[in-house]
């Protein structure tokens, strides 16, 4: 009977422990989330949609550039996993570098913008509980910024890695021909067409 008791009592103890874990995420984490969302919409909405998409063009130029830049706006800005979108702009044998650097970063992220990667914050919450714990405010920020700054070394040593291991695979597997014509493909889609400019005549104006 005792431990029946027992059984019961913890059974409930879970459900009860559970609930309050859920109200602390409704009061605590849950506020912050859709309000770091409705920012990242509204820079999106006042910097505008073409600016945005010339930046990611522009970062995805640049080796330095397309593994740190790159990925850090694409996670913070389409979260995970729209971020792995943002691949659409590189050519094919840069894609799984892009994606490499990207899907690393989606964790150090967390520590200043928990909304990238909301279904995983508690990666960051399960290394920042002993500082939490025991240490101090100015402790806990150090620790998210150094969290944050490693993770863009770690994605860029890891993107420019990868981008070399493709590399040396497209070799190896005798597609280098392919993946040129992917290339060609690839910058002829991309080329601007240039916009033809209105002249005003006096038929037009009548």
């Amino acid at each position: 009977m005792q431990g029946l008791v027992w059984v019961s009592t913890h059974f409930i103890g879970l459900f009860t422990a559970s609930g309050n874990a859920l109200m602390g995420l409704i009061t605590g984490i849950l506020p912050l989330l859709i309000v770091l969302l409705t920012l990242m919409y509204a820079i999106t909405t006042w910097v505008g949609e073409e600016r945005m998409t010339g930046a990611i063009q522009w970062s995805a130029r640049y080796a330095i550039t397309r593994y740190t830049i790159m990925p850090i706006i694409a996670v913070i800005m389409l979260t995970n996993p729209a971020c792995y979108a943002f691949g659409i702009y590189l050519p094919e044998r840069q894609k799984p570098a892009f994606y490499d650097s990207a899907v690393s970063f989606v964790h150090p992220v967390t520590a200043f913008f928990p909304h990238a990667n909301a279904g995983e914050i508690f990666v960051w919450a399960g290394v920042a509980a002993g500082v939490l714990k025991a240490g101090t405010e100015k402790q806990y920020a150090t620790l998210a910024l150094l969290y944050f700054i490693v993770g863009i070394v770690v994605i860029f040593i890891r993107g420019m890695v990868t981008e070399w291991i493709t590399r040396l695979m497209i070799r190896r597997g005798g597609l280098t021909e392919v993946f040129d014509e992917y290339d060609k493909a690839f910058a002829k889609a991309n080329v601007r067409t240039p916009k033809k400019k209105t002249v005003a005549t006096a038929e037009g104006m009548a």
